[in-house]
């Protein structure tokens, strides 16, 4: 079989890099008041009423990115990036209990696959969902996934580069406090073409179909 080069954009593709996003706050409440009369001494009355601040923690559905090399079936893997190793690379983390990514990728013939699947945990629903709707109005052309997490969006985009086509899809899905990122892409290197627009969605739809399934498995047990 005669060998082909990878283009440069894509063969550097083969190192994944992953950026880590880590997002946190302060919270502070209940301004303290004292009051003194003149020359009296305070009345007592019969009630005290603390001045410290509340301190309850926010309850979260998740605390723990699940393994994310785990969370798609074998057989998905391998419908997706034909030629695989199953068992995918994870991306090194600096804190791997909010944030975990596992890439598989794969040169069968003249077709290229890469898929991601990358998981995090917020320290609220709110922070989830603030970082969703940032992140969806970064890509703009896609749609809604009805009927997947609290919340999932997708969207396919084409590239050309030195005459060869990429086309990737990504789904982003709030479920709770937890974001689910899935980035599937693909090419052909002999028609110098891409996969088609429904091939790319419906891949990736399906392996965040898969991977909210195992964050809903992981909180439960």
């Amino acid at each position: 079989m005669r060998s082909l080069p990878l283009p440069l954009a894509l063969a550097a593709r083969l190192t994944p890099v992953a950026v880590l996003a880590c997002a946190g706050w302060a919270l502070s409440s209940g301004p303290e008041a004292t009051t003194a009369a003149e020359g009296k001494a305070p009345r007592e009355t019969g009630t005290r009423s603390a001045s410290a601040p509340s301190t309850t923690a926010v309850p979260q559905t998740y605390t723990a990115a699940p393994a994310p090399c785990a969370a798609l079936p074998e057989p998905t893997i391998t419908s997706l990036v034909p030629g695989a190793r199953t068992a995918g690379k994870e991306i090194p983390s600096t804190d791997s209990s909010v944030r975990r990514t596992c890439s598989w990728n794969a040169l069968k013939g003249y077709d290229y696959r890469w898929l991601d699947v990358s998981f995090e945990i917020g320290d609220s629903d709110e922070e989830a969902e603030r970082q969703y709707e940032e992140r969806q109005a970064e890509k703009s052309g896609g749609g809604p996934v009805p009927g997947l997490g609290d919340a999932a969006y997708s969207v396919v985009n084409l590239t050309t580069e030195d005459g060869q086509e990429t086309r990737e899809g990504v789904v982003l899905v709030r479920a709770a406090n937890a974001l689910v990122t899935v980035t599937y892409n693909g090419s052909d290197f002999e028609s110098k073409s891409a996969p088609a627009t429904d091939e790319i969605n419906k891949g990736a739809i399906k392996a965040a179909k898969a991977a909210v399934a195992a964050l809903e498995e992981s909180g439960t047990s």
